[in-house]
């Protein structure tokens, strides 16, 4: 797998320091909103699967809530594709999200899409907050303006694999990011 690589951008070291980071931050504009009521569930962790996967679980364990972890799949790069072939959600959206505080987690915002559909068909549930997180953005890329709460880090406007983030199915277990050799691909 390392053989693949071209190049790695972000290692886990940097990785770990910033999910941590990241934790702090979204654990206290949650315990704010809750008035400090950590106890109560109203909190709900939205993973876009399947490349949001590694990076929720690390989060989650940085965040001392109450919470519900409630999953959404979306398609948008299928098989080899290294560019977004629109949305389709595979499956039902979670219900019962009314007067929750609702945290829609992604991989990596390109297009934008994937955010602004979910977030539209969470927001018409009426929770109480949706915040928007992302591991990885691509700046000036987004065909869709979607404000995001949380971004992990900024990156070059490349395909990259690694930290659940895949390539037709594989390197998602890749525990850092990388761009791939083009004969790789």
């Amino acid at each position: 797998m390392q053989h693949d690589l071209d190049r790695i951008l972000l290692d886990r070291k940097t990785i770990a320091a910033r999910v941590h980071a990241m934790g702090e931050q979204i654990a206290a504009d949650l315990t704010r909103d809750l008035g400090g009521d950590l106890e109560h569930g109203k909190v709900v962790i939205m993973p876009i699967m399947t490349g949001s996967m590694i990076f929720v679980a690390d989060l989650i364990r940085e965040l001392p809530l109450k919470l519900r972890l409630e999953l959404v799949a979306v398609s948008s790069y299928p098989g080899k594709s290294m560019e977004s072939k629109g949305v389709k959600l595979r499956g039902e959206l979670p219900g019962n999200l009314e007067g929750k505080h609702v945290l829609i987690i992604d991989d990596i915002l390109d297009s934008g899409h994937t955010l602004d559909v979910v977030s539209r068909l969470v927001r018409e549930q009426k929770p109480a907050s949706v915040r928007l997180c992302v591991f990885l953005r691509k700046p000036g890329k987004a065909s869709v303006d979607v404000p995001v709460d949380y971004v992990g880090f900024d990156i070059p406007d490349e395909f990259v694999v690694g930290y659940g983030l895949d390539y037709d199915g594989h390197y998602r277990n890749y525990p850092q990011i990388g761009t791939l050799r083009p004969e790789a691909r």
